[in-house]
């Protein structure tokens, strides 16, 4: 029992090691109008540059974490989760040119101040903002009838900009609607139990859809080199990329 205790430290030191080995830079991938900007945040959040807009996903981790970043003129967010919804760094930084797009469950918890600026869409509705095409998609767990998030009540997402798609799933299961996505250029994809699903579940999927460039995300306290590991074995063309998501404070 005591090699076991001693075995399991030793792998979260193993996992914690590697994650501050790894960067949040960001990437830049290029479209047929221009470059797209990818930078990380922090767990859910992301921030994307292209064709001089400015979109964030889940704004979390209060100013601190935006420091150096552009104002948004675009925010997305998944659902009311705290760390999706963070009524606190919404607060704290400059959203007042932006739109947001959001589930309804995320519209009726929105402050005031916010309310003439919100678009909502519904799971499979689409709209165009700026030049760039906003799909929202189904994001739930299984099995439904005792879902920690329930169908329809938040938001993936489908961002087309410069012809180039990117998948954010939010917080999701491994669901038949993940799976049946195509020509996916991005993707990021949650993986944290007991709140989503696990590596396992995640890689399985994402090797069937197949991104051609693929982001863990959303992923605390699980083992992304192992992820990583999974989806390189299928032998597909799909670049996983390891991002620090958890920055040391």
């Amino acid at each position: 029992m005591k090699t076991f205790f001693i075995y399991i430290f030793l792998m979260l030191i193993s996992v914690a090691t590697a994650e501050a080995q790894l960067t949040n830079t960001p990437d830049t991938l290029e479209t047929e109008k221009g470059s797209l900007v990818i930078q990380p945040i922090l767990h859910g959040t992301v921030v994307f540059e292209w064709n001089d807009k400015i979109i964030y996903v889940d704004p979390y981790g209060g100013a601190e974490a935006f420091k150096g970043v552009p104002n948004p003129d675009i925010i997305l967010i998944t659902h009311p989760h705290g760390d999706h919804l963070n009524l606190e760094t919404l607060e704290a930084i400059h959203t007042e040119n932006a739109t947001f797009i959001v589930p309804q469950a995320v519209a009726d918890e929105l402050p005031q101040e916010f309310k003439s600026r919100i678009q909502v869409l519904k799971n499979d509705e689409s709209t165009n903002l700026l030049g760039i095409s906003v799909l929202a998609v189904p994001m739930y767990n299984l099995p439904e009838e005792d879902a920690r998030h329930a169908k329809g009540w938040g938001n993936g997402y489908v961002l087309t900009m410069g012809g180039k798609n990117i998948y954010l799933s939010g917080d999701t299961e491994d669901i038949p609607e993940m799976r049946s996505l195509q020509n996916i250029d991005v993707a990021f994809v949650c993986m944290n139990l007991p709140y989503t699903m696990d590596i396992n579940q995640a890689a399985s999927a994402v090797i069937e859809f197949e991104p051609a460039i693929m982001y863990p995300y959303h992923h605390r306290g699980q083992d992304i080199e192992e992820f990583k590991t999974l989806v390189d074995e299928a032998g597909r063309q799909i670049d996983v990329r390891l991002k620090n998501w958890y920055p040391a404070n």
